[in-house]
């Protein structure tokens, strides 16, 4: 992760004070708290306008950034001044291109109304200059259930959180596994500062703050913007030089990664490959995190590759692909504990199906390509299968003329629209893998649904997925009768 530091408390520095200390002790970003302070004022500022074109060549030349601004504006003051300022803060951003301007919501009762109104005004800025607003977890928020429920409320790609990891632990009493369960990908920046208990500020590392769970649980969501430490010299009498303070920051930093990423690699018996895990041994993961973990040790690396078919990808894209179908599947109604039929050969989208689902903690349910309508029948009925995804047919068997005998209704039934079956009355949606058919949608008709649900949303879902989930639904040749399904979990062998 990337290292940032805040300039709140700190006004005896200048702009290029800041930036010489981020080049010196190799930090890559710079939050500023509030560009109106004085030490940034002047008609040489580097947020003047005029001075806009400059400031962006120093920063490429150093290879250092300007990570967010915070605005210091609270949401629930609704004023036309309160407005101008956040409004000032977006144009300085955009001029500058910075990603992010924050603010931070406090207040009685009607705090979260209020802020409502201001949020609406400060993302529509923020759509117009190509600046993400970002929403601080202090206040009203250190409760991120109803931080959770205001991006729900927006769903907008123009806002995001700034989680401060001292207001949701010790205000909101909230372990990182809730946070990032509420938050997930709308996390943008990070905020940290460490404490013995509320109230008692303290170096990092020296508190009673989970830092490293903290870490892992960023680590969960594939993070990879700035954690940015904030430092108060009244906090701690005896030292306030804040280089002092972020030598012993990036040092913590640099521990706890040593100790998170350690990699141990298993090899062949010819030593000629590398394996994440050994063989023949359950891996305490979910098939999420399991691909996750593939993307984040050999992302460049072929996962599929397709001789005759057009599908290679490298992992990074496969899992690409992966969040692309779980938003479709979304759209389509699929909830965790929902089961989705894949009756296909050995094609890409048999894949793309099957990590999609778990990912969102569906149950897939795999058919016998040699199924004939009595059989193909049971199994849907038996599991409750909510979405089919089929291929037209396989040797004697003809799947698009089976659906249609069993589900008569697909002929006055459109595209997109929800199926509702008299002999399979669950069964929601049917997608085709190479063909249409009548009242089912293609395969790229589904991944087009995709624009309807927001990634994050696959992230919340992916971070509730445990290992003892079911996942898969196998379906017995039945020795004795009908074929009954078996329940496979997601620890992985």
């Amino acid at each position: 992760m990337k290292l940032a530091f805040s300039t709140k408390f700190h006004k005896n520095k200048s702009f290029e004070d800041f930036l010489n200390m981020a080049e010196e002790l190799r930090y890559g970003g710079i939050e500023i708290h509030d560009f109106r302070d004085p030490i940034f004022s002047g008609r040489t500022s580097p947020f003047n306008p005029d001075m806009a074109s400059a400031t962006k060549r120093k920063l490429i030349n150093s290879k250092k950034s300007i990570v967010c601004i915070n605005s210091n504006c609270n949401a629930a003051d609704t004023s036309d001044e309160n407005v101008e300022k956040m409004n000032s803060a977006i144009a300085v951003a955009s001029n500058i291109n910075v990603p992010y301007v924050k603010l931070y919501v406090e207040g009685g009762e009607d705090a979260y109304d209020k802020a409502i109104e201001f949020i609406g005004k400060a993302i529509a800025e923020g759509e117009k200059h190509n600046v993400i607003v970002l929403v601080e977890t202090t206040g009203i928020f250190a409760d991120t259930t109803r931080l959770c429920d205001l991006m729900n409320y927006f769903a907008s790609d123009f806002i995001g959180a700034d989680w401060n990891m001292y207001e949701t632990y010790f205000v909101g009493g909230e372990d990182s596994e809730k946070t990032i369960t509420n938050l997930g990908a709308y996390v943008k920046l990070v905020h940290l500062t460490d404490a013995k208990k509320a109230g008692e500020r303290t170096l990092i590392g020296e508190g009673t703050m989970p830092i490293k769970d903290m870490m892992n649980a960023l680590r969960s969501i594939n993070y990879s913007g700035f954690v940015s430490v904030e430092w108060n010299p009244e906090w701690f009498e005896s030292i306030d030089d804040l280089e002092i303070i972020l030598t012993h920051y990036e040092s913590f930093m640099e521990t706890v990664e040593d100790e998170t990423n350690k990699k141990k690699y298993y090899y062949n018996k010819t030593h000629t490959g590398k394996f994440v895990w050994k063989k023949e041994e359950l891996i305490e993961e979910t098939f999420p995190q399991v691909l996750d973990r593939m993307v984040e040790e050999f992302p460049d690396q072929l996962a599929f590759k397709y001789t005759t078919l057009d599908y290679t990808r490298t992992y990074s894209q496969f899992r690409d692909d992966v969040d692309t179908f779980a938003r479709a599947l979304i759209a389509m109604g699929v909830k965790a504990g929902s089961h989705v039929a894949v009756w296909a050969t050995n094609v890409p989208q048999w894949y793309i199906s099957f990590w999609a689902t778990t990912k969102i903690g569906a149950v897939l349910v795999t058919m016998n390509t040699a199924y004939k309508i009595h059989e193909a029948e049971y199994l849907l009925r038996q599991s409750d299968t909510h979405t089919l995804i089929m291929i037209k047919g396989y040797r004697d068997s003809h799947y698009d003329e089976i659906m249609a005998e069993l589900c008569p209704e697909l002929e006055h039934t459109k595209s997109g629209e929800k199926l509702h079956a008299k002999r399979l009355p669950f069964l929601r949606n049917i997608v085709t893998v190479g063909y249409e058919q009548q009242g089912c949608m293609t395969w790229e008709q589904a991944v087009d649904k995709s624009s309807e649900v927001p990634v994050e949303e696959v992230y919340r879902m992916a971070s509730l997925v445990r290992k003892d989930d079911v996942c898969n639904m196998q379906y017995t040749s039945g020795t004795t009768g009908f074929p009954k399904g078996v329940m496979l979990t997601t620890t992985m062998l």
